[in-house]
């Protein structure tokens, strides 16, 4: 799990890519000051598995899900991405929950200055923009953000200088694409909330059919005093 506070800035040292999968390695510092075999790392918020590492960089395997799913497959050498290592259980909790497992990719629409903040204006589909709620938590590309505005297919955030000069947000432009992961609470909740069968493959989320009788409904909660 992580928090979306980005550590550091690492550099795309090499990419390895096979038929359908591909090997990164990142170069990095912070990150590594504790690293061992297997640990967690987030590269642009999307959760990677530490498969060798030196003083100065790591690798990681990428399956083909994840380039489907992420922008993970558009990195050249040389670029610039978020990291964050996974959250120990002693350590502050600056941002929300994190999973890591990126919901879709959304793209820059609109990068307008305001003072000493930006906005960005990010497009985004309909199984994204489902979850996103004003006021409410957002990573983009495994930065902790706030939603300051919704549409009907796009979303709005304010970002202090502070995080614009720690993260690569200040390098996005219009039309560029970022990794985005909805608040976990949210889809939890509406997972509990929806009588099985009436969701996404026609049972439940990812065709889940299992039998959970009808949920926890509207008239379960009026009955009950809530």
């Amino acid at each position: 799990m992580f928090t979306g506070i980005i550590e550091e800035i690492g550099r795309v040292k090499d990419i390895r890519k096979g038929r359908a999968s591909a090997v990164l390695t990142i170069e990095a510092a912070k990150v590594l000051e504790d690293v061992a075999l297997g640990d967690s790392i987030a590269v642009n918020g999307v959760c990677l598995t530490v498969t060798s590492f030196t003083k100065t960089f790591f690798t990681a395997d990428v399956m083909h899900e994840t380039l489907d799913r992420s922008s993970l497959g558009a990195l050249r050498a040389g670029g610039a991405v978020n990291l964050e290592r996974a959250m120990r259980a002693d350590g502050r909790f600056g941002g929300h929950i994190v999973s890591g497992h990126i919901d879709g990719t959304g793209t820059v629409a609109a990068v307008e200055s305001d003072d000493n903040a930006v906005w960005y204006t990010i497009k985004a589909p309909a199984a994204v923009m489902r979850y996103v709620v004003e006021k409410g938590s957002i990573a983009i590309d495994g930065t902790s953000l706030t939603v300051a505005g919704t549409g009907a297919d796009r979303f709005s955030v304010s970002v202090i200088p502070h995080t614009s000069a720690n993260t690569i947000l200040s390098a996005k432009r219009v039309g560029d694409i970022v990794n985005l992961e909805n608040d976990i609470v949210g889809k939890y909740v509406e997972k509990l909330m929806t009588p099985a069968g009436d969701m996404d493959n026609g049972g439940g989320v990812n065709g889940d059919s299992g039998d959970r009788g009808e949920g926890i409904t509207m008239a379960f909660l009026a009955q009950n005093g809530f």
